[in-house]
């Protein structure tokens, strides 16, 4: 059973906070599941990554990860020289649905992690990459904390497609290309297993600009051979951070860890727990998509969290809750967006 899934019992509390959803996304009223999309039929309950229904985003159609925020298109300049491979975080979150694994051709759950997690979430590569992201039948999020043969099993459903979709991916769409590794939440339990498998121990690792491993903890021993990026333009290595109020005192299942968990803050790319301003905060995005904030929040490092201050936007006031799960993407997307720019460029350098 992979060090992610193992980490269990409150990972119920970090899936509660995506009751922060109006804050940090917002899916439209709008019935999406009637667009022609998300009509497609599993003839046998699995995916086809043949078809690009198959993939949430792909470079082959127009997805939400194609999206602009209006903040940022006047100086948009698409350069897709590198792949982006997204693993989207758990949407299956609802108490009263009994699966342990979502169906892949459940429109309205489709529907919901193309709005929420590929809008908000892999859009930050669009500049940069190739954003490919396949859809997956995810563990409901009750697996992380069932801690049992049933748990196991769901995430190895959830993984042999992402595997799968990745194999597809070398064979018919990489030709060659580098590639960006990026996760998640659920995504993220995916992704560390999908670099032990395909990238250490062989010359892919060699195409590999950057791993982004965000809101699941990573041993610091994890990887065998793939190095912790320690500035904002290393390559071949990886980052991660899990996102809580500043001087939050940890919950007892974070406090509780009996390893060191690998962090890095996003505002300086490094892993000193210097305070980093929030003039280093070159934008988040909130709620509208179409507004970039900068200075959102700043960002320390403290033991195995990353600390951020309240964010700033109207009517913070009623934002009470102090694990920022849902927002350890958008709090800090235009800093990952340039952070992508500089690690691509220095790669091509190499």
């Amino acid at each position: 059973m992979n060090f992610t899934i193992k980490i269990t019992k409150s990972i119920l509390l970090i899936i509660i906070v995506y009751s922060l959803t109006l804050v940090f996304t917002s899916c439209s009223k709008k019935n999406y599941t009637n667009l022609p999309a998300y009509k497609f039929v599993s003839s046998d309950g699995k995916p086809d990554y043949n078809n690009l229904s198959y993939w949430a985003a792909h470079p082959w159609k127009w997805d939400p990860s194609d999206s602009i925020s209006k903040s940022l298109a006047k100086n948009y300049f698409q350069d897709s020289t590198v792949d982006v491979f997204f693993l989207h975080p758990t949407t299956l979150i609802s108490n009263g649905d009994q699966r342990l694994n979502a169906t892949i051709d459940d429109a309205a759950l489709n529907a919901k992690t193309d709005y929420s997690a590929i809008l908000y979430q892999a859009s930050v590569f669009n500049e940069n990459c190739r954003v490919f992201a396949p859809r997956y039948r995810q563990a409901h999020y009750r697996a992380f904390f069932m801690n049992d043969s049933l748990s196991a099993n769901a995430f190895d459903l959830a993984y042999a497609d992402v595997k799968n979709a990745f194999q597809l991916y070398l064979k018919n769409w990489n030709n060659g290309r580098p590639i960006i590794i990026a996760a998640h939440s659920q995504g993220t339990v995916h992704a560390a297993r999908l670099i032990k498998e395909f990238f250490e121990g062989s010359n892919l690792k060699n195409k590999l600009v950057c791993t982004y491993l965000i809101g699941m903890p990573i041993k610091e021993n994890y990887f065998t051979e793939m190095p912790v990026c320690t500035d904002s333009s290393s390559t071949g290595c990886y980052v991660s951070w899990r996102t809580f109020k500043n001087g939050y005192i940890e919950p007892h299942y974070i406090a509780n860890e009996k390893f060191k968990c690998i962090v890095v803050n996003p505002l300086t790319w490094s892993t000193d727990n210097c305070i980093a301003g929030r003039c280093l905060n070159t934008g988040g995005i909130l709620k509208n998509f179409n507004k970039l904030k900068p200075g959102v929040v700043n960002a320390t490092i403290h033991n195995n969290i990353l600390w951020a201050s309240k964010p700033k936007f109207f009517g913070n006031i009623f934002l009470r809750n102090k694990n920022y799960h849902i927002g350890d993407i958008n709090l800090f997307y235009n800093n990952i967006r340039q952070n992508v720019r500089t690690r691509i460029n220095a790669f091509w350098k190499k």
